[in-house]
C-alpha cells in the first residue's frame, strides 16, 4: 500500500513539473515580457532563466535608431541577433523583449504577425510564435515617438539566441542593450549593439559570379585569354618590324624620289 502511494505521489510531482516546463516553453515560443523571471522586467533584466549572465559572444543589434525624435513621428527599426547556437530552420531560433519609457511599440508594416505587445502594453514588445522561428533571428519593429516636451526616452532590449530544443537552458545564449533618444529635430539614425562585435562577414563566394553561370566554361575562358595574348604579341611584332625592319629602306626611297625629280627637270618622263 505504501509503495503504491509513493508511486502515485511521484507521478503527481512529475506531472506538475512537466506542466510547469511545458508552460515555460510555451511562454518563450509565444513571447515573453514583464517580470517573467522574478528579476524585474525581462527587457531590462534579461533572459536570466536561460543563463544568469549575458553572453557577449551573442551580438544584439538595433539599427535605424534616431539620434533625436520628433514628437508623434513613427520610426522603423530592425532587431537582429548574431551568434549563439546554430539555427535550426525547423524549430525555434530566438526571441526578444523590448521596452520603452515613452511612446508606443508595434510591428513594422508587413511584419505585424512576428511581434506583439506584451499583455496589451504598448510600451512593451516581444515576438510571437511565428516570430520565434525567424530564419535569420531578425525582427522589424516600429516606435511611435511620444508627445512634445516628453524629453529623453529610454529604450531597453534583450535578445535570446536558442538551439531550438524547446527547453530553456544554458545551451541558449542571450544579451541585452539599452540606449536613450533625446527630443529634437531629426538628426539621422544610428546603430546600437551589444556584444564583442565578432560578426562573421559573408563568404566572398556568395558575392562572386561563377564563370559557368556566365555561360563560359573554363576551357573557353583560357582560350579567350590566349587569343587576347596572341593579338597583343602580333601588335608588338608589327611595331618592331615597322621601327627596325623597314627603316633601312628609307634611304632607297629617298634616292628614288631624287631620281624622279631629276627626270622631271630634264623633261624625260
Amino acid at each position: 500500500m505504501r509503495s503504491a502511494l509513493t508511486s502515485s505521489r511521484r507521478l503527481f510531482v512529475m506531472g506538475i513539473v512537466g506542466l510547469l516546463l511545458a508552460g515555460g516553453v510555451q511562454a518563450f515560443h509565444t513571447g515573453v515580457g514583464g517580470d517573467a523571471n522574478n528579476d524585474g522586467d525581462v527587457a531590462i533584466a534579461g533572459c536570466t532563466c536561460h543563463a544568469a549572465e549575458p553572453d557577449n559572444s551573442v551580438t544584439l543589434i538595433l539599427t535605424d535608431v534616431p539620434y533625436r525624435y520628433e514628437p508623434g513621428e513613427r520610426y522603423d527599426m530592425k532587431i537582429q541577433i548574431v551568434g549563439g547556437p546554430d539555427i535550426d530552420p525547423d524549430s525555434g531560433t530566438g526571441g526578444f523583449a523590448m521596452r520603452v519609457s515613452d511612446g508606443s511599440l508595434s510591428g513594422s508594416e508587413g511584419f505585424e504577425n512576428l511581434v506583439q505587445n506584451w499583455e496589451d502594453d504598448l510600451q512593451s514588445l516581444t515576438h510571437t510564435d511565428p516570430g520565434s522561428q525567424t530564419p535569420d533571428r531578425t525582427w522589424h519593429i516600429s516606435w511611435t515617438a511620444p508627445s512634445a516636451d516628453t524629453g529623453v526616452v529610454s529604450l531597453w532590449l534583450s535578445g535570446n539566441s536558442v538551439n531550438g530544443d524547446g527547453v530553456p537552458s544554458e545551451l541558449d545564449r542571450w544579451n541585452r542593450l539599452s540606449t536613450m533618444i533625446d527630443e529634437g529635430e531629426d538628426g539621422g539614425v544610428r546603430t546600437v549593439f551589444a556584444g564583442n562585435g565578432d560578426i562573421e562577414p559573408p563568404a566572398p563566394a556568395e558575392e562572386s559570379i561563377d564563370l559557368h553561370h556566365m555561360g563560359a566554361g573554363l576551357r573557353a575562358h583560357w582560350l579567350g585569354l590566349l587569343g587576347f595574348a596572341a593579338v597583343v604579341i602580333v601588335i608588338v611584332f608589327c611595331g618592331l618590324m615597322l621601327r627596325y625592319g623597314f627603316s633601312r629602306h628609307y634611304e632607297g626611297r629617298s634616292n628614288l624620289l631624287r631620281l624622279r625629280l631629276k627626270h622631271q627637270r630634264r623633261g624625260d618622263q
